[in-house]
């Protein structure tokens, strides 16, 4: 016999969880008496649940495998929320088992109780209350199998406390049968085939793929289907590592920062290949402009509902986008003819000769070349983090990212204060990997806390803050918006941070002059390899992030740097 505390540990070792980010309370001391007794599931102690949540949700966006949270009821689940919505609208797989007050004071309004079941109903795949000993294997199971199959996300198990002091006997199911869940899986092999003519009849072509491709680890697939084809591409913000950001086929980033070519070619494209991407507004911008330009599209996406949400779709695959991938490759490789679209690369060169992303460095430091100096200094192949701003759309557009899971942000939900979680979780299920975190003055300060974790664990991050005494992106917005009626984003008392971060017992570098900054990086990734490092970097104040497709325009209403 074995209490359901033990259970849920017991649970999480059958699934070689290797580590849970948690912070202690009340209605989950049972569980945390258990996690005391063994070695095998390790725990991190963050400083704020929300920073659990991000830094689960980061294990799993790095390596693939179901990222882990621990938290109490009440509060502690309430904080957790953040995360679990993020996680949730970027469909990463994660478990989040919360604490829950004793069964029979539920709905009493008992000492830190909360309707954690109705509170994550609409940020969660699923969630479950588990009200019986006997239920917690199997629950914690089909968690598991929920998050990590179909179209991913997070999936909460709210356990209450005398539920994880009963006892009962321990068996963990090896197969999961939910009847009124099947996710497709197998793409129909006639919409394949007809995919597939259409793409090798186009005069215009272009792919243009999404976080899918990451999730379902089909960058391989994706980089030999553009090959064979020759066709250019795009990503998404959650797509970028999917194709190899230094391939003359690869057109750089899409939609509102997206670069000139590539929205062009979106645009004017007769057949549209979308791949795990799901035509958000921040994509496509207005869909009725987007309309306007009559091309065939083919949708290919795990989960139905994504397909023909915002735009009519002419060829709907419903299914794994590596395995769908994998189909139209070798239906291609059987065809001998290919399509010829050299006059469509040279229009596209002639949107590339704009060079969307030139910047002048003049004066001050340029941010943009803060990120370029990052890259070759990484050799391009560190983990980035960001958090949400305009430092992470100069990092989309000037870190090139070349292999999957290198790039963590939070896309769907725009959440401040990731970049720092994020850091620390794939510092932690990749020991052997360079981890560097773009920030901000105003999103560093989300989290900051963490900063003592990252002390408690020793975790060699490298910080960047882009540090322009402004709440950049919404400063963006109220220049060119607003009228210049800066409301509310100039930061008037910042800490100095780098006496911040030596308070923490991490190493503080202050960057002021341009020629500071490759020094100072180098510094941070060479002298001080194996100590968290926060870089300081006083940027230009008032550098705007351009391209910029305004809120509600079309993809060819694109604002350059300088008009064309």
């Amino acid at each position: 016999m074995m209490t359901g505390a033990e259970i849920v540990i017991r649970c999480l070792q059958e699934e070689k969880v290797e580590c849970v980010f948690g912070y202690p309370g009340g209605a989950v001391l049972h569980i945390y008496d258990e996690l005391y007794k063994q070695d095998a599931v390790k725990h991190v102690l963050v400083r704020h649940e929300q920073a659990a949540v991000h830094a689960a949700d980061a294990v799993a966006r790095s390596t693939g495998r179901v990222g882990v949270a621990l938290v109490t009821s009440g509060p502690g689940a309430t904080n957790a929320v953040t995360g679990i919505a993020t996680a949730y609208m970027d469909s990463i797989p994660m478990v989040v088992i919360t604490g829950q007050v004793p069964t029979s004071y539920i709905g009493q309004d008992a000492f830190q109780e909360c309707d954690t079941i109705g509170i994550t109903r609409p940020c969660v795949k699923h969630n479950f209350l588990v009200k019986d000993v006997k239920d917690i294997a199997p629950t914690i199971k089909k968690a598991f199998y929920i998050a990590n199959s179909g179209r991913p996300g997070p999936v909460v198990v709210d356990i209450p406390k005398d539920i994880t002091a009963a006892k009962c006997k321990f068996e963990y199911p090896q197969e999961v049968h939910l009847r009124s869940y099947n996710p497709v899986v197998k793409g129909h092999h006639g919409q394949i085939k007809k995919a597939v003519n259409l793409l090798l009849g186009a005069k215009r072509p272009m792919i243009y793929t999404g976080g899918g491709v990451i999730l379902s680890d089909a960058a391989e697939q994706l980089v030999a289907l553009a090959r064979a084809l020759g066709f250019p591409v795009t990503n998404t913000l959650m797509g970028l590592g999917g194709f190899p950001g230094t391939d003359k086929q690869y057109l750089g980033m899409l939609g509102m920062h997206g670069t000139l070519e590539a929205n062009m070619a979106v645009q004017h494209c007769d057949v549209l290949l979308a791949v795990g991407a799901r035509f958000d507004d921040r994509v496509i911008g207005d869909p009725a402009h987007f309309a306007s330009h009559p091309r065939k599209i083919i949708h290919v996406d795990i989960d139905p509902s994504s397909i023909s949400k915002r735009v009519r779709v002419d060829v709907p695959i419903v299914g794994n986008v590596r395995d769908v991938l994998a189909e139209m490759l070798s239906l291609v490789q059987a065809e001998p003819a290919r399509p010829e679209i050299a006059e469509w690369w040279q229009e596209i060169e002639g949107w590339r000769a704009h060079e969307s992303l030139k910047y002048v460095q003049n004066g001050g430091i340029k941010p943009q070349f803060v990120i370029e100096k990052l890259w070759e200094i990484t050799g391009g192949d560190a983990i980035i983090t960001s958090d949400v701003g305009q430092h992470q759309m100069w990092a989309a557009q000037y870190y090139k990212f070349d292999k999957p899971r290198r790039w963590l942000n939070s896309g769907g939900l725009g959440t401040m204060g990731v970049g720092l979680p994020y850091a620390l979780g794939a510092a932690i299920a990749n020991p052997d990997r360079q981890v560097a975190c773009i920030t901000g003055d105003g999103s560093i300060q989300m989290c900051i806390q963490e900063l003592a974790t990252a002390k408690q664990y020793n975790l060699p991050v490298k910080i960047i803050a882009l540090n322009n005494r402004f709440l950049g992106m919404v400063r963006q917005w109220q220049q060119m918006f607003y009228n210049g009626r800066y409301s509310q984003t100039y930061m008037d008392s910042l800490p100095d941070f780098v006496k911040l971060a030596e308070a923490y017992g991490h190493v503080g570098i202050r960057v002021d002059t341009p020629e500071e900054v490759e020094p100072a990086l180098r510094k941070a990734f060479i002298e001080h390899k194996d100590d968290l490092v926060f870089l300081d970097i006083r940027t230009e104040r008032e550098t705007n992030v351009y391209p910029m497709v305004a809120a509600g325009k079309g993809l060819s209403e694109i604002i350059m740097a300088e008009p064309l």
